[in-house]
C-alpha cells in the first residue's frame, strides 16, 4: 500500500507538470492532502482536511472497535476519533520521515489550536511528521480495567496496535523504532512514558512535559479519581475504579503495575527527557501552580529511579521558568513553557532519530 501510494504520488506529480506546459514552475508547490484507506482495524470516517488554514497540519477521523464509544467533551462525537498530523515543510512522498507521536493532556483535545501552534513552531524546517491522537478527556492512555457501560476502552491498543501501523501504511515514514518518538503533556506525559516502557520495541525517544508519572503517589491517585467524576473531562462520567481498578491495597495492582516511575528498566538505551517547573509563585494562578508543583515531584521520583538503575536521561527542571522561556512562570499547562519543552525535545529527537 505504501509503495502504491508513493507511485501514485509520483504519477500525479508528473501529470501536473505536463499539464502546466511551458508555464514557469511555482516557487513553492503546495502539499497535496493524502487520501487514507481503512487498514489495521481503523475505519476512516473523514478524510484528511487542512486545519485552521494551515498548509502543513491536517486532521482526519477514524472509528475503532478498541474504543467504540467514549465520554465526550463539547464538539466531540462519541466513537469518532480525530487525529491531527503535522507534515514537514515540503513533504515529499519519495522520502521516508521519522514520526513523533505527542499525546494531549486531560480535558484537552488532540486538534487544539494551541497544540497545532506549538508543533508547527517547533518543527519548522525539521524533516519530521508529528501525530496527535485522540486520548479523550480522561482516557489515560491505557486499557481500562472496568469500563462499564461505555464498552471497551482499550486506548493503548488503539494507539499502538492500530494507529502506528496505520500511519506507516498511509504516510511516508521510517517504519521502525529508529524513526519513532513519543511525548506528551500532563496525562499525555504519563501516557508517553507508559507506552515507551510497555513497548520499547516501538520507540527510540520518549519525553514527558509535566507528566503525572507516579501512580503510587496518593495525590496522583486523587487526581485520576477526580478526572473520572468531573463532567469537564467528558460525559458521561465513569466509576472511580473504571480506569486502573480500585485504588486501595490490596486491590490496587493495576495502579502499581501501570505506574511509569517505578518501571523504568525497559527504557534503557532509549533517549529520555523529563520536563517540569515548580509552579513559581504559588499565590498566582494557584491551581495551575500547585498542579505543576506536584507533577514535578513525580518527575523527581522518576528521575531518582532512573538514576538508581543507571539509565541516562535528561531532567529539565526549570523551576519558576524565568530561565527557561519568556512568558514561562513555571505553571502547569502554560503555553510558553510547553513551547520551550517541545522546542527542546524536537532538537533532541532530531539528533537521536534516523531522518533524511
Amino acid at each position: 500500500m505504501k509503495r502504491l501510494t508513493r507511485a501514485l504520488g509520483l504519477v500525479t506529480a508528473v501529470a501536473a507538470a505536463a499539464a502546466g506546459g511551458l508555464a514557469a514552475p511555482a516557487a513553492h508547490a503546495a502539499t497535496a492532502l493524502p487520501q487514507f484507506s481503512d487498514e489495521h482495524g481503523l475505519t476512516v470516517l473523514e478524510q484528511p482536511e487542512w486545519a485552521g488554514g494551515s498548509d502543513r497540519t491536517f486532521t482526519f477521523t477514524v472509528a475503532t472497535a478498541e474504543v467504540p464509544a467514549y465520554s465526550v467533551m463539547p464538539g466531540q462525537v462519541s466513537g469518532e476519533h480525530v487525529v491531527m498530523v503535522t507534515l514537514p515543510e515540503g513533504y515529499d512522498e519519495s522520502i521516508e520521515y521519522p514520526v513523533h507521536y505527542t499525546l494531549h493532556g486531560g480535558g484537552d483535545y488532540p486538534n487544539s489550536a494551541r497544540l497545532r501552534t506549538i508543533v508547527e513552531s517547533s518543527t519548522a524546517d525539521e524533516p519530521v511528521i508529528t501525530v496527535s491522537p485522540n486520548g479523550s478527556g480522561r482516557g489515560w492512555y491505557t486499557n481500562w480495567q472496568y469500563p462499564g457501560g461505555l464498552g471497551l476502552q482499550d486506548w493503548e491498543d488503539f494507539h499502538l496496535e492500530q494507529l502506528i501501523p496505520f500511519i506507516d501504511a498511509n504516510l511516508s515514514t521510517i517504519a521502525g523504532k529508529e524513526g519513532r518518538a513519543v511525548s506528551g503533556h500532563s496525562m499525555g506525559g504519563f501516557g508517553a512514558l507508559g507506552y515507551a516502557e510497555r513497548r520499547p520495541d516501538l520507540f527510540s525517544y520518549v519525553g514527558s512535559f509535566s507528566g503525572g508519572l507516579d501512580l503510587l503517589n496518593q495525590e496522583m491517585r486523587a487526581a485520576v479519581l477526580g478526572s473520572t467524576q468531573l463532567a469537564a473531562f467528558g460525559t458521561p462520567t465513569v466509576a472511580p475504579d473504571a480506569i486502573f481498578g480500585p485504588p486501595f491495597w490490596p486491590l490496587d495492582g493495576g495502579w502499581n503495575r501501570l505506574s511509569p516511575a517505578q518501571h523504568v528498566e525497559p527504557l534503557r538505551g532509549m533517549g529520555i527527557a523529563l520536563y517540569a517547573g515548580n509552579g513559581g509563585d504559588l499565590t498566582v494562578d494557584p491551581v495551575q501552580a500547585i498542579v505543576e508543583h506536584r507533577a514535578r515531584q513525580t518527575a523527581v521520583v522518576t528521575s531518582d529511579y532512573l538514576d538508581a538503575a543507571g539509565i541516562a536521561h535528561d531532567f529539565l527542571d526549570y523551576g519558576d521558568g524565568s530561565s527557561w522561556a519568556p512568558g514561562c512562570t513555571g505553571k502547569h499547562s502554560q503555553q510558553a513553557c510547553l513551547q520551550a519543552d517541545m522546542d527542546h525535545f524536537v532538537s533532541l529527537i532530531m539528533t537521536g532519530l534516523e531522518h533524511p
